[in-house]
C-alpha cells in the first residue's frame, strides 16, 4: 500500500493540579480557543474543547506522526505557560500530571462532541470524580483508588 490511511480520534480528560477550581468563565471563554490553536500548530484536529472550573476534556484527530503522549503534553504544556502569561492571578496555575486518553470510533465521535460541549449542564448533576469513574468503567480501565486523579 502507497499511502497511510489514518482515523485515530482520541478524548482527553485532565484536571487543575489538585483539582482546584480555578478555570473562571473569563478564563475559559479564551482558554479553550487557545486550546484550539495548540492543535492546528501542531497539524491536530481540535473536535471539540470544553470543561468547567477543575477540568478539561478534549477531543482531537491525531495525525499518524504525532503519538497520544505528544499531543496532551503540547495541550497541557503550551496552555498552561499560556495562562500564566495571560492571567496574573493564575501565576501558578498547572495542569495535574496524568490525564485520561480514551479512543473514540467515529460512530462515536459526535456524542463526545455533544458531551464535551454540554459540560457545564452535565456537572450540575455529576462531580468531576463522579464523571472520570464512569468514562474509566466504561472503557474497562482498572485503577487504584490511592492514585487515581493524582
Amino acid at each position: 500500500m502507497a499511502h497511510s490511511y489514518i482515523c485515530n480520534h482520541v478524548h482527553y480528560v485532565f484536571s487543575t493540579k489538585h483539582r482546584q477550581k480555578v478555570i473562571t468563565p473569563e478564563l475559559e471563554e479564551r482558554l479553550w480557543p487557545y486550546m484550539g490553536g495548540i492543535a492546528r500548530e501542531n497539524k491536530m484536529k481540535a473536535l471539540a474543547i470544553g470543561g468547567v472550573e477543575d477540568h478539561a476534556h478534549v477531543l482531537l484527530s491525531l495525525p499518524a506522526t504525532i503519538t497520544i503522549a505528544k499531543a496532551i503534553q503540547l495541550i497541557k504544556g503550551g496552555s498552561s505557560k499560556w495562562i500564566s502569561d495571560a492571567f496574573p492571578s493564575h501565576r501558578d496555575f498547572e495542569w495535574q500530571e496524568g490525564y485520561g486518553a480514551f479512543s473514540v470510533s467515529i460512530s462515536h465521535v459526535e456524542a463526545t462532541i455533544a458531551y464535551i460541549n454540554n459540560q457545564h449542564q452535565h456537572h450540575r448533576q455529576e462531580t468531576f470524580e463522579e464523571e472520570y469513574r464512569a468514562i474509566l468503567k466504561k472503557h474497562g480501565i482498572e485503577y487504584d483508588e490511592r492514585y487515581w486523579l493524582g
